[in-house]
């Protein structure tokens, strides 16, 4: 038998800034809203209609951290995970379902905002990366994957 797939992807604007807490175990997980406008004809005389679907999208571990740090309201965000539906009784005694994304994939699409936090702090300066050293024994010309193709 083979495996299901359960994978969705989405661009869209967060609706409003993520709220981060902790586990009894102390794991971390953020969620946040994400508003994704679409067009469809519909109307009259066939005019462009926009439509917006809201998610509700959850991070854990370290995307919950990055999530906190670097996401405010109305930013564009791409986020690729999983669909997760559940069911639950409210305080009211009424059965409400929740469409969840849980996120594995997270990328900010807006610029950074003035006041969000630098990538690598100031003062530290990335090495230079070490690059292996080439076997000059081993001629690139000998390359059997080396077709030579014209084009």
């Amino acid at each position: 038998m083979s495996r299901g797939l359960n994978r969705i992807e989405l661009i869209g604007n967060v609706g409003r800034d993520p709220e981060m807490r902790y586990t009894p175990a102390g794991a971390p997980v953020t969620e946040f809203s994400l508003a994704v406008n679409s067009m469809r004809r519909g109307g009259e005389g066939g005019q462009p209609i926009e439509e917006t679907d809201w998610f509700r999208v959850i991070c854990w571990d370290r995307l919950a951290e990055i999530a906190d740090q670097y996401i405010r309201k109305g930013t564009k965000v791409y986020v690729a995970g999983r669909l997760r539906i559940r069911r639950y009784t409210g305080n009211d005694g009424v059965e409400r379902t929740v469409v969840e994304v849980i996120a594995r994939d997270l990328l900010l699409l807006s610029p950074r905002a003035p006041d969000a936090p630098a990538a690598v702090p100031p003062g530290i300066v990335d090495e230079e990366p070490v690059l292996p050293d080439v076997n000059a024994d081993f001629p690139l010309d000998d390359d059997p994957w080396n077709d030579q193709v014209p084009f």
